[in-house]
């Protein structure tokens, strides 16, 4: 009897839940199927109600550890079509874009679709990547050995490079905080919108704030002493921007402004150099021919190494480009749809978000031919038009792409010279949230040639 009535209340809870589920896509689906004319959104499901399909999204991300499949699925259950899927994540309705002529469209359409962020207060309000129109414009203008862990050591040399560049900030007591202040606040990126103690937001947000108190301290310092030497960095750049009418940054245009940046270049940056280590140690062949270029410029310049020598490396470029398409540091960026949009027969509606799938172009064979295979020599052709966004497009591409390329391709020279090195765990498993990278954060046995 127990039994039976066990089995009563989970064909009840069942049936419970594929009822909500398929409501909660009716209720989104309604005033379409309302509308006279012709508008439709574009397949998929929206999920569990308030929940949606982040269960799903989790299930893929960090349970299976197969991130792709998560758009793959979809594709299988609702055809290729215009690379348009409806689905509900991070608390809103929003629609997925999975090709590049869908993407374009989103990304240089700023009258339609504004930068967004599941959790904005996290980048800052009246930082580069959140601001609008002129305000973002002018902004914008402007040795080891032994046993390591690359990923642990590969933040050190990035947010050493990054403080001094950044702030003046020397201090290894400030950079080892801010390196875990930064760890806070990278948590809460893709967390829930779920704001109070015991959540990742709430932790992420306070972290925020540790961080932006260690850059107004120094930037009170600066104003009590406006006739001091010059820094030549970056605050001091910010400090002293005016607009069109001779206006200065506010206080807080300028910390939000170095928080964010320092997120953004310290993450992209930290994170291709760790894989860097990683498929050279797995590929030998391509760490033989960059050591050979690099020797090159060593018997010319000694241990000096000038950008114009970096810049002139091709098959560097073509190896960290390789890195870069690998490690998908960025699976997606959020826009708002400002107003209703239609777009090949489908509408986007006003107010919903649009997740622009970058990881899937990377990953897509129709791009890259067998794209899991780590292979620089894919560079000597352009990629095929706009398959290739791992720093987003359009008026909001990362401010960091460029920093995080220059910053891995000089590491990798001094690299390639002075070490050799293997990894400790060369099937590690891989994690995906809130970053991808191998689950014991690459660790190596490193030695000096």
């Amino acid at each position: 009897m127990e039994m039976e009535l066990a089995g009563f209340w989970v064909a009840v809870a069942v049936a419970l839940a594929a009822l909500f589920w398929w409501w909660n896509d009716y209720w989104y689906a309604l005033p379409f199927r309302l509308h006279r004319g012709g508008v439709k959104l574009p397949p998929g499901n929206m999920g569990i109600p308030f929940i949606g399909e982040m269960p799903a999204f989790l299930w893929y991300f960090k349970v299976l550890c197969h991130p792709d499949d998560f758009i793959n699925a979809k594709r299988r259950k609702y055809g290729d079509g215009i690379g348009l899927y409806r689905t509900y994540l991070f608390g809103s309705p929003t629609i997925i874009t999975c090709t590049p002529s869908a993407t374009k469209m989103v990304l240089q359409d700023e009258s339609s679709f504004s930068m967004s962020w599941n959790n904005v207060e996290l980048v800052g309000a009246t930082s580069l990547v959140a601001v609008e129109g002129p305000a973002h414009s002018r902004v914008r203008a402007l040795v080891v050995r032994g046993r390591i862990t690359a990923f642990k050591e590969a933040k050190k040399v990035t947010l050493a490079s990054i403080g001094m560049y950044f702030a003046s900030i020397e201090s290894e007591d400030v950079l080892e905080t801010i390196d875990d202040l930064v760890k806070g606040i990278i948590s809460g990126l893709r967390a829930y919108p779920i704001n109070f103690p015991g959540t990742a937001l709430h932790y992420a947000l306070q972290c925020r704030r540790r961080a932006k108190a260690i850059f107004r301290k120094e930037l009170e310092k600066r104003n009590k002493f406006e006739a001091s030497v010059p820094k030549n960095d970056l605050m001091e750049a910010l400090m002293q921007m005016k607009d069109e009418e001779g206006n200065r940054l506010s206080e807080d245009e300028v910390l939000d402004n170095i928080v964010t940046l320092i997120l953004a270049g310290y993450t992209s940056t930290s994170v291709a150099i760790m894989w860097a280590v990683y498929y050279l140690a797995k590929y030998p062949e391509v760490l033989l021919k960059l050591r050979e270029e690099h020797m090159l410029i060593s018997k010319k310049l000694g241990d000096l190494v000038t950008y114009e020598e970096i810049v002139s490396c091709k098959y560097t470029a073509k190896v960290v480009e390789e890195i870069i398409r690998m490690a998908n540091i960025s699976s997606f960026v959020v826009r708002t749809a400002k107003k209703d949009v239609d777009y090949k027969g489908y509408r986007i509606p006003k107010g919903w978000k649009v997740a622009c799938w970058f990881r899937y172009f990377q990953t897509n064979p129709e791009h890259f031919e067998d794209p899991m295979c780590f292979n620089p020599d894919r560079w000597n052709e352009a990629p095929k038009a706009g398959s290739y966004l791992v720093f987003g497009g359009g008026p909001r591409m990362c401010a960091g792409n460029m920093f995080a390329r220059l910053q891995v391709s000089v590491l990798l020279h001094h690299l390639v010279l002075g070490y050799r090195w293997k990894l400790v765990n060369p099937n590690a498993g891989m994690t995906y949230l809130p970053l991808p990278n191998p689950t014991d954060d690459v660790e190596i046995d490193i030695t000096q040639i």
